[in-house]
């Protein structure tokens, strides 16, 4: 049975890794010629109407990534100055749903965005500044950094990059679009070597 909540990995003409769209609007990609090129498995086979004249039924493929005509109009995201929307949703993914002071894993509903520099002492709201904590350490630490709360960070964070970012937008990455991510992500990057190596945060 199709899956038709398997998301499309599109990216601009020079394969940079844009979004995740749904098989509607990649149907609508493909049929209005905005598509250059396709890569990786066939993901739906989507049937229109028959042709009158030659009695043929239409048919559009729809592969796991759709490269789309042009270059990206936002060059920007692609800038090493450049910074991600910043989403509870994305940072509990980079933290892979750990706490970062205790260590546990959680469920996203018990977990909160804390920042390492409290706002009542002029830290931002900014990802080199937040990281994943449970509830009961964020009241704990409450407005105070984690020095003065007697509490160990257990990880750096980092501001993710446009290719990290899109992965962490993802809900279920098939293996040939996370292959095609994983090209994208810098050598040095933090979720590179968890991912390759199915690594967890804090083994």
């Amino acid at each position: 049975m199709v899956d038709l909540q398997q998301q499309v990995l599109r990216t601009d003409v020079s394969g940079m890794p844009l979004e995740w769209i749904g098989y509607q609007h990649a149907v609508r990609l493909i049929t209005l010629g905005q598509v250059s090129y396709s890569l990786g498995r066939t993901l739906y086979r989507i049937h229109g109407g028959v042709n009158a004249l030659s009695g043929v039924q239409s048919m559009v493929e729809v592969n796991a990534i759709v490269a789309t005509v042009g270059h990206h109009p936002h060059e920007q995201l692609f800038s090493p100055k450049y910074s991600p929307p910043l989403s509870n949703k994305a940072l509990f993914r980079r933290d892979q749903s750990l706490c970062l002071y205790c260590g546990e894993q959680f469920p996203n509903f018990m977990l909160s965005r804390d920042h390492v520099k409290p706002i009542s002492q002029g830290g931002r709201d900014t990802w080199k500044n937040v990281v994943t904590a449970c509830k009961r350490c964020n009241n704990h630490k409450a407005g105070r950094t984690p020095e003065q709360a007697g509490m160990q960070l257990l990880a750096i964070p980092f501001v993710p990059t446009h290719a990290e970012y899109v992965y962490l937008q993802g809900r279920r990455i098939l293996a040939d679009q996370m292959d095609f991510l994983l090209a994208h992500f810098p050598r040095n990057s933090v979720l590179r070597q968890r991912v390759e190596g199915g690594q967890k945060l804090l083994a």
